[in-house]
């Protein structure tokens, strides 16, 4: 008999603090629960707020005109910025709001997390514009730079604006990694050594292979602000007419014969038009 009251006492008790957590809880769960719906409803709000005021400013075609949709769809994000812009808040809310109601039910692991998440946040920010600008940037110097290098009649433009471009973004993509906060020592030596190597071995190359190459691209260079295509001239004892001044030969038609010789031949001997 005293052991079935034992067992219906201890019954009585679990039962009871079961009961006593279920309705100390239930209100806290009910506040994280309009809090979250709060949350999904404002975040709605701001970025349909967002979508709409790109749109009637026209602040995504202005962005499109500078490339920075197309460098948006090189990430995968196929839609407008205001659009993105406005995903991207919308989360952010719905997040911040899940945070109140973590605390409100009593989840401080989870809510820890996300306040961390939001203290790193402006790293992560800044290392995006960071590089969407240095993107742009690159983009730029890389069509100055082509186009800088066909107007002096070098052949191999499209590849001299590939390396400003890559140098660019290498830069900046340092320049991101430290707005990470992410340890770069052994990176650092590394892009030291191969930058390094690479500047030896390009001064090598032009200082030593490449003289003639590069003595060649100046003269054609400075040969086309002198002269016009169609002009007769007489250079190395040649005369003809001038039918052309790449990067690195000057062609010269004397009767039904092309001649081509090097850029050098106008820094060398006498030219007469």
């Amino acid at each position: 008999m005293n052991s079935d009251f034992t067992l219906v006492t201890v019954l009585q008790n679990i039962l009871h603090s079961l009961l006593n957590a279920v309705a100390a809880f239930l209100p806290r769960a009910l506040t994280a629960l309009v809090v979250i719906l709060v949350g999904f409803l404002l975040a709605k709000i701001i970025a349909r707020a967002v979508r709409t005021g790109f749109a009637r400013l026209k602040i995504d075609d202005g962005l499109e005109r500078v490339g920075l949709t197309e460098l948006l769809k090189k990430f995968g994000l196929q839609d407008p910025p205001g659009q993105v812009l406005g995903r991207l808040l919308y989360y952010l809310i719905v997040l911040m709001f899940i945070k109140s109601a973590c605390d409100a039910v009593g989840l401080p692991a989870v809510s820890g997390a996300i306040t961390a998440f939001f203290a790193y946040l402006p790293n992560i920010v800044a290392a995006l514009i960071l590089m969407i600008i240095g993107m742009l940037v690159a983009r730029f110097a890389s069509g100055a730079a082509t186009r800088a290098a066909r107007d002096a009649g070098i052949e191999f433009a499209p590849a001299l604006g590939n390396i400003a471009s890559a140098a660019i973004l290498f830069i900046v993509s340092f320049m991101a990694i430290t707005q990470l906060k992410i340890h770069t020592e052994i990176i650092h030596m590394v892009a030291q050594i191969v930058l390094a190597g690479g500047a030896l071995a390009f001064a090598l190359s032009f200082g030593l292979g490449a003289r003639d190459v590069t003595r060649n691209l100046l003269a054609g260079f400075y040969a086309r602000k002198l002269f016009k295509v169609g002009e007769p001239v007489a250079v190395a004892g040649l005369e003809g007419t001038l039918a052309g001044i790449t990067a690195q030969h000057v062609i010269i038609e004397t009767g039904d014969r092309m001649l081509t010789l090097p850029n050098s031949v106008f820094l060398d001997g006498m030219v007469s038009q």
